[in-house]
C-alpha cells in the first residue's frame, strides 16, 4: 500500500497500479529495462495489473518474470476504454492509480483514484490529459511519483 495525504486533495491510500502498456510503458512494443525495474520495485508496494490490446504482440514476451499480471484485451479494438474503465471500477477505484497515454485510456484515469497520463515518445491524446489528475513525460517519472510520494504531494496539493 502506499499511502498519500494531500492537502485539498485528500488522503489517497493505493493499493492497485493498473496501466496501459503500448506507448505508456512500451514504445514500440519494447519495454525499457528501467521500466522493467520500476515494475519490480512498485509490486513491492501495489499490486500491477497491465492492461492491453497488444497492437505489437509483445505484452506477454515484453513483461515475462515480471511480478504483474497482463490482461490482453483481445483482437477487438471495440469498447477499450469502457473496458479498462470496467476492469478499474471492479478493483474499486479508491485504491487504483492509472497510467495511460491513449484515447482508449481516458475512461479507466477518469475512474481511478489518481489517474497519471504519460506522453512517451508515443505522445499523449488530449483526451487522455484531461481525464488525468497528473501529467508527466516519461513513465518513469509516473513510477517515482508513488515511490517518492511527496512530489505527488506537491503536484496536487491546493
Amino acid at each position: 500500500m502506499i499511502e498519500i495525504d494531500i492537502p485539498g486533495f485528500g488522503p489517497v491510500r493505493l493499493e492497485h497500479l493498473v496501466s496501459d502498456f503500448t506507448g505508456t510503458l512500451s514504445c514500440d512494443g519494447i519495454l525499457p529495462g528501467e521500466v522493467a525495474e520500476r515494475i519490480r520495485e512498485i509490486s513491492q508496494h501495489l499490486s500491477v495489473d497491465i492492461l492491453t490490446a497488444d497492437t505489437f504482440k509483445t505484452a506477454l514476451s515484453e513483461l515475462e518474470g515480471l511480478p504483474c499480471t497482463v490482461n490482453l484485451l483481445g483482437n477487438s479494438f471495440t469498447n477499450l476504454d469502457a473496458r479498462k474503465e470496467k476492469f478499474v471500477r471492479e478493483l474499486g477505484p479508491e485504491g487504483v492509480v492509472a497510467f495511460g497515454n491513449g484515447m482508449n485510456d481516458r475512461k479507466m484515469l477518469k475512474a481511478a483514484r489518481l489517474g497519471i497520463a504519460v506522453s512517451g515518445p508515443e505522445g499523449c491524446a488530449t483526451e487522455a490529459l484531461i481525464a488525468s489528475d497528473i501529467h508527466v513525460l516519461q513513465v518513469i517519472d509516473a513510477f517515482d511519483l508513488l515511490l517518492k510520494p511527496k512530489r505527488c504531494k506537491a503536484t496536487l496539493r491546493f
